[in-house]
């Protein structure tokens, strides 16, 4: 590979990267002004998980299967485009809600757009980067899922303070737009399965939903795999949403505080554990493709007791040190399993493996994590008054013992398979 073709991937990668970034700002910020939302349109806790899970979720998961076999036979860059324009519009029209119907409309619009993201992109970067790079290459993009948190959750904490938050929304969402131009018109198009070893003489079949669906259930690795991955969301997609609640009502932080302070402990704590459980899976794998399963099943394990300790200690400053390394540890899971999911499929269903991977993945964990933490959390209201969401989020950080289990399962069956 010459140096313009390594230079211009890079380039592919750090654009794909940047779009995710937007993804998550747009999608994260919501978590930052959940509490004034909440004060203003006089929300429930239960409400507040439906409007950031599993309304959001469904239609971004339904919607995202119909764009993925889009992709794998369409022009992967101008769907990651379009869908960019639609979420960032979306994201601002979130602005001007009125009520909760309202509200959860525009969230459902946000959702539709950004299931146009992932599953083009993880395709294209397939393309440009081979097996034993995917790892590294699929956990690079999945930074911009913390970067995303990062700039969404100091830029909303800091927007709320001084343009409360309705403008926060305008905000983070036109911007979005402009970098969509820039995706349209800088990015190639890259030949399917251009950058595997071995030549497929399925590059450029079309396969159809079902057909990729029954080639993905017959790989009991695939299975087990995509079920773990969706018992991490549910952990972390809990945490997520609850936690700066967490942190203003049981340790009285501020919204902005909050903010300055998740925003860096989650950004930077996930980008070290992306990149982290990206290269160690790759450098491992190379001799046994089955760490590829077991870095995430390791990677989540160790991040239980830490955040069991972040959730039942009393000093603050202990328990931000405590989210920061129980999150390091969490976000280790999502490069690997991707690209060990398109490593078991062939060129042409990568976009749609990455759509079913996260129609499981996102169902469980974004669809059903915060909604059950927050109806946990409700439930317990009257005999715990605020501190019944202490008890909830620890209720769901032990759903990474399912994922690990899952994540040794499907080792076993990589294999199985591969005999």
């Amino acid at each position: 590979m010459n140096a313009e073709t390594c230079s211009y991937r890079r380039y592919v990668l750090f654009i794909l990267t940047l779009v995710y970034v937007f993804n998550f700002v747009d999608r994260q910020i919501l978590v930052i002004l959940q509490e004034p939302i909440k004060a203003e349109l006089g929300l429930s806790d239960t409400q507040l998980g439906l409007l950031t899970g599993f309304a959001f979720a469904l239609f971004y998961v339904v919607v995202g299967i119909p764009i993925a076999r889009w992709a794998d036979v369409g022009n992967r860059r101008n769907i990651v485009s379009l869908a960019l324009v639609v979420w960032s519009g979306m994201t601002a029209v979130s602005g001007l809600a009125q009520n909760y119907v309202q509200l959860l409309l525009a969230r459902i619009g946000v959702g539709v757009g950004e299931a146009g993201a992932s599953p083009p992109s993880h395709s294209i970067i397939s393309d440009y980067y081979a097996p034993e790079e995917r790892g590294t290459a699929m956990s690079i993009y999945n930074m911009g899922l913390y970067i995303g948190i990062l700039v969404g959750l100091l830029l909303g904490g800091w927007l709320s303070d001084k343009l409360g938050w309705r403008m926060a929304f305008f905000a983070v969402g036109v911007p979005g737009v402009l970098m969509a131009v820039v995706v349209r018109l800088t990015l190639k198009e890259p030949a399917r399965g251009g950058a595997d070893m071995v030549s497929d003489p399925s590059v450029g079949e079309k396969y159809t939903f079902k057909q990729t669906l029954s080639y993905l259930w017959k790989s009991k690795a695939f299975r087990y795999a995509s079920f773990a991955a969706g018992f991490c969301s549910f952990a972390g997609y809990s945490t997520l949403t609850f936690i700066p609640s967490f942190l203003i009502r049981s340790h009285g932080m501020s919204v902005s505080q909050v903010g300055v302070a998740l925003g860096l402990i989650i950004g930077i704590s996930g980008m070290i554990g992306a990149l982290t459980g990206g290269y160690l899976a790759d450098k491992f794998g190379k001799k046994d493709m089955r760490w590829y399963l077991w870095v995430p099943g390791i990677g989540v394990l160790l991040s239980l007791p830490f955040s069991l300790l972040a959730l039942n200690l009393d000093s603050l400053n202990t328990v931000l040190v405590c989210i920061f390394i129980s999150n390091v540890f969490m976000s280790s899971y999502l490069g690997p399993t991707i690209a060990i999911a398109h490593h078991l499929v062939k060129p042409s269903m990568r976009a749609m493996t990455s759509a079913i991977l996260f129609f499981i993945l996102n169902i469980v964990g974004l669809g059903c994590g915060p909604m059950v933490t927050g109806m946990v959390s409700d439930y317990l209201a009257p005999e715990y008054g605020v501190e019944s969401l202490r008890y909830a989020l620890i209720f769901s950080s032990f759903a990474v013992l399912i994922a690990a289990f899952k994540y040794i399962r499907s080792g076993s069956a990589l294999l199985k398979q591969a005999d």
